[in-house]
């Protein structure tokens, strides 16, 4: 789909509101013709601009409504006062009936056919707004049923067929598993369990980092799933008693690529399988949207604009380091930069980056791969994990030889990476020198917006929980009486019931400093060397978590859930 304005249009507006450099316009105009898409698209993949503040400087240059269509809680008839086919085919959301008329959002304002035959079908006066491609793309999905109705009714009518057939190649099978795919994908999850159990078979979906129970299917299913998941994976079909990966990509409704990593295991009650979910949705690396403070990302791009040095991501699995680093990797990627990766696994193609799969059974772990790397002439390595000694070692050296070395460890804070990497035997003088920056992280869901509400509480009872001091640091003085106001989602369809929708990350950036030089060669313990971080003005994860309650962002008691588990 084009741009709703010219590419010399919107590049003139960007000049005179000044939210774009010239040379940021150029590099996208220059993306478009080598890589084609849209010059919105390009601006929007740099990063150059928030999606919100290019949405709302079209919307006025046609002068027309901006709208946040993943902000609206869209009532169902509204919504189908607009059929599915005709929604998807115009771009064109129904979002709001009031006595004004109906009011709907489109990525292509100007276009007034499908305006002015609701107008004549309904005989509603019809408001146009204008939303982002990737707002109404969102938007569309809730045409869609919930799961547990879908898989309802899709067994009902193929359940039979399914179990008399036993092949997993028959068409109801075929449609369970691209169902499960598409309904996770739509419910925004990152990860699919199937779990075999003695009376049934369990699916479970991983949203915002919570598994959710969606739904049981019948045990006589779960041989032709796992089969049908191993035909499409190419992996062997008569192999149960040992663990396999594999790789499918499958292209969802409305041409959406998804690429779906498949873990296999055999347990007591057959074979449970793991889908991991890597859309182009979850391609969108920006340090910004990942959450991090300007405070954080201008130390973070302090560290990793230095000649060389290691640029440390720690936290534990699930947190988001893989995509902290692809974000680092997105701003160095230059064509005067030559970037070479090592991962396990590789999660996401970048263009223009070398990126080197971990493969055991050649003898290619991260040790031997840097090896080789370091005879390719590389500016910048990234190390998918620091997992042993031999690599730590190697890390260590290739960042004191002018290189910058980007990598991840699991540690419960920034401050504890320091003891860890001793134990694998790096000399503490060396860790001085060659450390840059440490950056802990967790991430954390954040309150559903259609269900948000708010409510008083007394200081003195959050304090009990958080801490009398980091109250203060955060909410200002604890007084008899004093109430601060706090949110939360009271849950409502929308998010499942829970109450939230989506994550943001929390971060605490420990930059190396003479003071903790010092510290690291004395071999200070972690405790020594967190205290003189945040008095040379670190902020921990707690603290920022706790930051985003006071915004309404979150509430207390995700903020202790993600920093304690």
């Amino acid at each position: 789909m084009k741009d709703v304005l010219t590419q010399q249009a919107l590049h003139d507006l960007l000049i005179d509101t000044g939210l774009v450099e010239e040379k940021e316009l150029l590099l996208a105009a220059e993306r478009v013709k080598n890589e084609g898409g849209t010059f919105s698209q390009a601006l929007l993949w740099f990063n150059f601009i928030s999606e919100e503040d290019l949405g709302k400087i079209i919307a006025d240059a046609l002068n027309v409504p901006f709208v946040v269509l993943e902000a609206q809680d869209i009532p169902e008839e509204v919504l189908q006062i607009i059929p599915e086919v005709v929604s998807k085919k115009h771009c064109t959301v129904a979002f709001a009936l009031d006595e004004n008329g109906l009011r709907i959002a489109t990525t292509h304002p100007e276009e007034r056919e499908l305006p002015d035959f609701l107008e004549k079908k309904t005989g509603l006066a019809v408001k146009v707004c204008y939303a982002t491609p990737r707002d109404v793309q969102n938007a569309l999905s809730r045409y869609n049923k919930n799961a547990i109705q879908a898989f309802d009714e899709l067994i009902s009518g193929d359940l039979e067929a399914a179990q008399s057939n036993g092949k997993e190649t028959d068409p109801p099978i075929i449609r369970i598993v691209d169902t499960l795919v598409s309904y996770a994908y739509q419910n925004r999850a990152s990860d699919i369990h199937i779990e075999p159990r003695e009376k049934d078979m369990l699916v479970r979906f991983r949203i915002d980092g919570i598994l959710n129970d969606i739904v049981k299917l019948p045990p006589t299913l779960h041989p032709q799933i796992i089969a049908r998941i191993k035909v499409l994976a190419k992996l062997p079909t008569d192999e149960h008693q040992t663990p396999l990966d594999g790789k499918i990509e499958f292209i969802l409704e409305g041409n959406t690529r998804v690429d779906v990593r498949i873990s296999v295991i055999p347990t007591t009650e057959g074979e449970k399988v793991v889908l991991r979910l890597l859309s182009e949705r979850s391609r969108q690396f920006s340090l910004t949207n990942l959450g991090m403070q300007p405070d954080v990302l201008a130390k973070l791009e302090e560290a990793y604009k230095k000649p060389y040095g290691m640029v440390l991501v720690t936290g534990p699995t699930g947190c988001g380091k893989t995509t902290t680093l692809y974000a680092i990797l997105k701003l160095l990627n230059r064509r005067d930069v030559n970037i070479v990766t090592i991962e396990d696994p590789v999660e996401y193609d970048i263009e223009g980056i070398s990126q080197i799969q971990v493969n055991p059974a050649v003898n290619l772990n991260f040790s031997t791969g840097l090896r080789s790397i370091l005879r390719q002439d590389p500016n910048v390595i990234l190390v998918g994990e620091i997992r042993d000694d031999e690599t730590a070692d190697i890390a260590v050296n290739l960042a004191m030889t002018g290189h910058i070395v980007l990598s991840t460890l699991h540690t419960n804070n920034a401050a504890t990476t320091i003891p860890r990497l001793i134990d694998m035997k790096i000399e503490p003088f060396l860790i001085a020198s060659t450390i840059n920056i440490i950056v802990a992280q967790r991430l954390m869901r954040k309150i559903h917006m259609n269900c948000r509400v708010s409510e008083e509480t007394v200081s003195e009872e959050v304090a009990k929980r958080i801490g009398k001091e980091m109250f203060e640091k955060v909410f200002g003085e604890v007084t008899p009486g004093r109430k601060i106001r706090l949110y939360r989602g009271k849950g409502c369809p929308a998010c499942h019931g829970t109450g939230y929708e989506g994550r943001v990350g929390i971060f605490e950036a420990l930059i190396v400093d003479d003071a903790i030089r010092e510290a690291i060669v004395r071999q200070e313990n972690a405790s020594v060397i967190e205290e003189l971080a945040i008095v040379s003005g670190m902020r921990t994860m707690f603290e920022s978590g706790l930051i985003n309650v006071q915004q309404g962002l979150t509430t207390i008691d995700e903020v202790l859930r993600a920093t304690t588990e």
